[in-house]
């Protein structure tokens, strides 16, 4: 299965990187290396992660405050959010795309 990532989620990860990176170098690969452990699961395995709104799911990353918020869409999986779990709830549901 294929997973796209939308624009705003992939500025979430690039700007996770970034802070990551500030913090202490190699944490930021070390985010990224968990991020994708996270997107080869929902690829395998894209229906057993909770579902949070209808059609819409969310795991956690392991080592970090983070989630990956996502749709599917016949053979895509949709990356709607890489969201902070400690800030604003739910403030990607804006981004939800119609045919999802």
């Amino acid at each position: 299965m294929l997973v796209r990532f939308l624009t705003l989620a992939q500025q979430e990860v690039d700007e996770a990187f970034r802070w990551f990176e500030e913090q202490s170098v190699g944490t930021g690969l070390e985010f990224l290396d968990e991020l994708d452990r996270g997107v080869r699961l929902i690829r395998s395995f894209p229906f057993a992660a909770l579902e949070i709104e209808s059609g819409i799911r969310k795991i956690l990353l392991a080592r970090f405050p983070y989630a990956l918020v996502y749709g599917v869409d016949k053979e895509t999986i949709v990356v709607i959010a890489v969201a902070h779990t400690h800030r604003q709830p739910r403030y990607w549901v804006d981004r939800l795309p119609s045919d999802i």
